[in-house]
């Protein structure tokens, strides 16, 4: 079953989703009320809890022109217990933003 994660703000964007079990990533969508207007990357990466040296970006998207993005692996990237998915953006602008990640347990 699919379950949403949803928060919204106007300040940097400094998310982390880390459930107690394995998870799979399945989705990251991200809506700014303006284009970012800032040479600045949106940042979607595992932090491993294996260490730094199994950390992996999965996107980095220069958010100058853009409003709407959405990050769909190809398949779900799968999480075990201690690793965190984080997703950080500057944000100098101060858009309003809308971020929704869609995550499973893990099979």
């Amino acid at each position: 079953m699919r379950r949403f994660s949803r928060e919204t703000a106007s300040v940097a964007i400094d998310y982390s989703l880390a459930p107690s079990l394995g998870f799979q990533l399945c989705e990251v969508r991200v809506h700014l009320s303006d284009v970012g207007g800032a040479q600045e990357d949106l940042t979607i990466w595992l932090d491993s809890m294996a260490g730094a040296a199994y950390d992996i970006v999965f996107l980095a998207q220069d958010m100058n022109a853009v409003k709407d993005l959405v990050y769909q692996p190809t398949r779900p990237h799968e999480f075990v217990v201690g690793d965190v998915l984080r997703v950080q953006y500057t944000n100098t602008n101060l858009e309003t933003y809308g971020l929704e990640v869609v995550w499973s347990l893990a099979p």
